[in-house]
């Protein structure tokens, strides 16, 4: 037995303990013969050889080794013993660095490892779990699950990414495309993580981008005019516009959370619709937040809590949550359209569109980012400025002219002062 050889090295090589590169001695001072290994280190060293047998074909090399949890290995086929011997080394030092892959286990499947990665997916919040578990179902296992993660090659992702955002003839949208494959990516990230393939082919290609929706906001009058159209609906609009919570909040909002004393909304519940059943949960970022709300709206939360207890809802019968607001239809989309024939200008909105509009009513109304952030419940005022950077050219030339304003009035004084001084001067 021999150490794995060096390029250099000419004797015979047909069997090897192949240990860590850092124990190889350079080829001009290697040692010859035979280097015996105390067995209390064959824990951390890969015990392998090369061996040549015929075929029709002529001479192959085969390599066996033993993994670092002391199974027996071998890989056929090598038409040249460097090539095997390049093999084993190259087995060795994934082992000593602990990157050690099992070939077996590339075998498994995309069917087989998808499942247990969707069921890990729990953690995420029911509106966010549906659309991922739709793209692994619809999208993702039709065309992957009997594929073994070992097989999949880089260039069949990035062809299986162009293909699929073109479609039958209709494009796919960004986000189903992004979403789709951002499954098989994870699947193989954990293939990874588990041993079973050295890198994922999935990392690298190009995707598409998202195309930045321009963000509509309303004026007050606007506004208004949306929450009289409504009918019953307007505190419930009113209440979206003003205070910039998110629908799922409004909807889940129950009397015991709104103080009309201290005009604040405790905002602890999200009660989103997933197809025919309403999810109940904490909000977007997990955590409660405390909303403040406009004096006009208090005699309108106050009708909207009459004769109700503390534990029902604040808009609605009390003990049913709202119905959802079909797209297209129901009663906001029939108010939006009455809405844009009083009003040319009125845009075609949505109701989380009425969250933007509280944003950019209160930074109109002098609110900085930090008390915008606690407000709309972002995890950082850096993301509410990202997300509502539109909204601030304006208030930046209201700062050049303060700014104008501050220097004149300042340097009225001194500059005056020293006219007088240059006049007294003066011969």
């Amino acid at each position: 037995m021999s150490r794995v050889p060096l390029a250099s090295d000419s004797g015979a090589r047909s069997q090897c303990w192949a240990s860590s590169l850092s124990t190889i001695e350079p080829a001009s001072t290697a040692r010859r013969g035979p280097v015996i290994t105390p067995f209390s280190e064959l824990s951390w060293r890969v015990m392998g050889s090369v061996e040549p047998y015929e075929t029709n074909s002529g001479k192959r090399y085969r390599v066996r080794y033993r993994d670092p949890n002391r199974r027996s290995r071998e890989k056929n086929g090598f038409t040249r013993k460097r090539d095997a011997e390049d093999y084993l080394a190259s087995v060795t030092v994934a082992a000593n660095r602990g990157e050690y892959v099992d070939p077996t286990a590339a075998r498994s499947t995309i069917g087989e490892l998808g499942p247990e990665w969707l069921s890990n997916q729990r953690h995420l919040k029911p509106s966010a779990f549906r659309p991922v578990e739709t793209a692994w179902r619809v999208h993702v296992s039709p065309t992957w699950s009997a594929r073994r993660v070992g097989d999949i090659r880089h260039s069949e992702v990035q062809a299986w990414v162009t293909r699929f955002g073109a479609g039958d003839g209709k494009p796919r949208s960004a986000t189903v495309v992004l979403r789709a494959y951002g499954v098989l990516a994870a699947i193989l990230d954990v293939a990874v993580r588990d041993r079973r393939i050295p890198a994922n082919p999935a990392r690298g290609v190009k995707l598409p981008r998202k195309a930045k929706k321009k963000r509509v906001y309303l004026t007050p009058v606007q506004v208004e005019l949306l929450a009289q159209k409504t009918g019953d609906y307007a505190t419930f609009v009113n209440v979206l516009a003003y205070t910039g919570i998110r629908t799922g909040e409004a909807v889940g909002l129950r009397v015991s959370a709104v103080d009309p004393i201290r005009r604040r909304m405790l905002i602890e519940e999200n009660a989103v619709r997933i197809g025919s059943d309403v999810i109940v949960g904490t909000p977007k970022s997990h955590e409660s937040r405390s909303v403040p709300f406009p004096e006009f709206l208090a005699p309108q939360l106050k009708r909207a809590c009459s004769g109700k207890s503390g534990d029902q809802l604040v808009f609605g019968a009390g003990d049913t949550f709202l119905g959802r607001i079909q797209s297209g239809e129901g009663w906001f989309w029939n108010a939006v359209n009455e809405c844009q024939k009083l009003d040319p200008t009125f845009p075609r909105i949505t109701p989380h569109d009425l969250r933007h509009t509280a944003a950019s009513l209160a930074i109109s109304a002098g609110a900085n980012p930090k008390l915008v952030q606690r407000m709309l419940g972002h995890a950082s005022a850096a993301m509410t400025l990202d997300t509502y950077a539109d909204l601030f050219p304006d208030d930046l030339e209201t700062v050049s002219q303060r700014l104008d304003q501050v220097r004149t009035k300042t340097l009225v004084g001194f500059l005056w002062g020293k006219e007088d001084l240059d006049m007294e001067k003066a011969p």
